[in-house]
């Protein structure tokens, strides 16, 4: 069965964002992912990963100025500088908080330009970026998003960003397969997965019930069916990742509202949540 990582950005709402920590350990978490580390310093991070034995398997890059709607920068001409600072403060926190994989987010396509006017720039980010991240062995993921959620994002396929893996050529460059994103944009989830995941150039998948984003037991995906599809794949492949469980407890932030909605989580092995058994 699959590894499940929870994603503190978006579970356990109703805590400081460093008491989810325990909160997920205590619901059988053995990992944890989140966007974006920054706001905290690693000496406040790695205690709360040691004293909870929890590993953490992904974080984001610096996106830009998130808060004025940038979603990444690796596509934007003019900000390669910016682009390259970010990544090496990634690399420091992915080395202290022994986080093997950043994604790097894409970002917007720029009013005025189209995709192809930008790829160069993406290419060559990438290329530098997986450089400087192999020197402290990470790897590097890009994550196609549905362009519901994020209008013009500029990698919303499949198909591209295994494209992009193969043009950068670098062996620690991988695909964030997002199956809520997959199915919105193009669904046929297991195929997806049975062709894709013995490429080797899928390092992590992201799970949440599709439309509303909630609990992978709520809405149109048969998650139950899937999680076999990777179990089975991921067996005759030796992909051995993690699924981040990126979703908005559908409690919201009522209080136990994350741990109330895992039914569909205790019902897996115990493995399947990086515990020891």
């Amino acid at each position: 069965m699959p590894r499940f990582a929870a994603n503190l950005s978006m579970l356990y709402p109703e805590l400081d964002f460093l008491d989810r920590f325990e909160a997920a350990a205590k619901d059988g978490f053995g990992a944890v992912e989140y966007l974006f580390p920054y706001d905290y310093e690693q000496r406040e991070l790695l205690p709360r990963l040691k004293d909870n034995g929890l590993e953490q398997v992904l974080f984001n890059g610096p996106p830009g100025h998130w808060d004025r709607g940038e979603r990444g920068l690796a596509c934007l001409p003019g900000r390669q500088a910016e682009f390259r600072e970010g990544i090496l403060k990634a690399i420091d926190y992915a080395v202290v908080l022994g986080c093997p994989r950043i994604h790097v987010m894409a970002g917007l396509v720029p009013e005025g330009l189209d995709r192809e006017a930008v790829r160069p720039v993406y290419i060559e980010n990438l290329r530098w970026a997986a450089v400087e991240a192999a020197k402290e062995g990470r790897d590097l993921l890009i994550e196609p998003i549905n362009t519901r959620d994020i209008p013009g994002f500029f990698l919303n396929r499949q198909d591209q960003a295994h494209a992009i893996v193969e043009e950068v050529g670098a062996l620690n460059l991988q695909v964030q397969m997002d199956l809520y994103h997959c199915q919105i944009v193009e669904g046929d989830l297991a195929m997806k997965i049975r062709h894709y995941l013995p490429s080797g150039r899928v390092g992590h998948f992201q799970i949440a019930g599709v439309p509303d984003r909630n609990e992978p037991d709520i809405g149109e995906v048969d998650f139950g069916y899937l999680f076999g599809v990777i179990d089975e794949v991921a067996a005759q492949c030796g992909w051995l990742g993690w699924v981040g469980c990126e979703y908005r407890p559908r409690r919201g932030a009522v209080a136990g509202g994350t741990s109330a909605g895992l039914d569909w989580l205790r019902a897996l092995p115990k493995a399947a949540r990086g515990a020891s058994a």
